[in-house]
């Protein structure tokens, strides 16, 4: 993660209605920070939330209960899935 203290070496440029630059210009004074600091703030910031967004599955009570009970007590396999399991245990013998 990035800290105050990392040496800026990239650039970015973007236009903004006035209206929302003076609304980001008021939340920056508010914090003590230049406007370009709150902008690479509020940036990460949403920029680290869609990615944990996109990594973390989430699950309702029953749905988090459904999955533990189908790891612990698994349903049987399907006749095509034990085919296929006996195949590739013949490819890994014929391998060694």
């Amino acid at each position: 993660m990035a800290t105050a203290q990392t040496t800026r070496t990239a650039r970015v440029e973007a236009r903004i209605a006035p209206d929302a630059l003076a609304v980001v210009r008021r939340a920056a004074e508010l914090q003590g920070r230049s406007v370009s600091d709150f902008l690479v703030a509020a940036a990460l910031k949403d920029a680290q939330r869609t990615i944990e967004d996109a990594q973390i599955i989430r699950l309702s009570i029953e749905d988090q209960q459904r999955f533990a009970d189908l790891l612990l007590n698994p349903p049987p396999l399907a006749p095509a899935m034990k085919r296929a399991l006996k195949a590739r245990q013949r490819l890994i013998a014929n391998t060694k």
